[in-house]
C-alpha cells in the first residue's frame, strides 16, 4: 500500500432491527471491522463499552451478542461511506468518498434521532447526506482509540443523550 491509500468498498451491511428508532453512524470501517466482518470490531475501540455504560447493560462481546444489544435498544448502525480510498484505519486520510444510502434507513425506520460517532462522520454526513435527507445529526465524541483525549466515563457522559433522546431516562 503506497501513502496515497487503498479504494476499499465497505464490507458490512447496515445493521437494522424492526423499529429501530436510533441511527449511530461511523465514518468507514477500521481494518479490524473489515476482518470481523462488523461495526467496532477493533478491540481498543470503545463503542461498546459506551453503549453499555449508557444503557446499563453487559458488555456485548461477539457478533451475535452485539446485534442482540443493538435490536434490544432499538439501535441502527451503519457508516456514511460506501466506498473512499483510505490508509489503513486513519479517518484523516479519507479520500473520494461515495455515501451510502442512509435515506433508505431513514424512510424504513422509526428513526427518531440520528448519531454520528465522531467529528469525520459528521462532517461527511452534512456533505453527502442531509443535503438528501434534511435530517439532522448529532456529533458525538469518537469513541476511537485515536480520541485518547476522553476517558470512557467522559464520552459516556457525552454519550448519554442517545438514550435520552429515545426518552429511556
Amino acid at each position: 500500500m503506497t501513502g496515497q491509500g487503498q479504494r476499499q468498498v465497505h464490507p458490512i451491511p447496515p445493521f437494522v432491527s424492526r423499529g429501530s428508532r436510533i441511527l449511530i453512524l461511523g465514518s468507514f470501517p477500521s481494518e479490524a471491522s473489515r476482518r470481523t466482518g462488523f461495526f467496532y470490531g477493533h478491540p481498543q475501540n470503545r463503542f461498546w463499552k459506551v453503549c453499555a455504560a449508557v444503557f446499563a447493560d453487559a458488555v456485548p462481546e461477539s457478533v451475535p451478542e452485539k446485534k442482540d444489544f443493538l435490536a434490544r435498544h432499538h439501535i441502527a448502525l451503519w457508516d456514511v461511506i460506501a466506498a473512499c480510498t483510505i490508509i489503513g484505519s486513519s479517518d484523516s486520510s479519507i479520500r473520494d468518498a461515495v455515501p451510502n444510502d442512509i435515506a433508505q434507513i431513514l424512510r424504513e425506520e422509526p428513526v427518531e434521532a440520528v448519531f454520528c460517532n465522531g467529528s469525520t462522520a459528521w462532517t461527511l454526513y452534512e456533505k453527502h447526506i442531509r443535503p438528501q435527507t434534511g435530517v439532522e445529526a448529532v456529533k458525538l465524541p469518537s469513541t476511537s482509540p485515536a480520541n485518547a483525549a476522553w476517558s470512557l466515563e467522559k464520552l459516556t457522559e457525552a454519550w448519554r443523550q442517545i438514550r435520552l433522546r429515545k426518552g429511556q431516562i
